[in-house]
């Protein structure tokens, strides 16, 4: 099993920087795949970003891609989401996510493909 906590999160002004960190419990978090999930008020969780487990291969959706960037430590037990260039759509609860993978070429793009998550950062864009 792994425990993930997520930090990072706050207000920001629409064009500004936040950098958003998952840490991660356990000796194995170097076989889990990961992903950030946002979820903004009355709207479902989506995916904003995936990375496999040792970083071969990263995934973001269309509406981050280019002002996102999914890395993670595996030394250090953790994935950060750095967020560049930030509008205001972009006002969600952030949530990461695991699943423990036998490739180092898996990703997830669904809720129902991880099966551990963080209890989530709130991300305010003011415009």
């Amino acid at each position: 099993q792994v425990q993930l906590v997520e930090s990072g999160g706050g207000l920001v002004q629409a064009g500004g920087s936040l950098r958003l960190s998952c840490a991660a419990s356990g000796r194995t978090f170097s076989s889990y795949a990961m992903g950030w999930f946002r979820q903004a008020a009355g709207k479902e969780r989506v995916i904003v970003a995936a990375i496999t487990r040792s970083s071969t291969n990263t995934f973001y959706a269309d509406s981050v891609k280019g002002r996102f960037t999914v890395s993670r430590d595996n030394n250090k037990n953790t994935m950060s989401l750095q967020m560049n260039s930030l509008k205001a759509e972009d006002t969600a609860v952030y949530y990461c996510a695991a699943r423990f993978s036998d490739s180092t070429y898996w990703l997830g793009f669904r809720n129902t493909d991880y099966a551990y998550w963080g209890q989530g950062t709130q991300v305010t864009v003011s415009s």
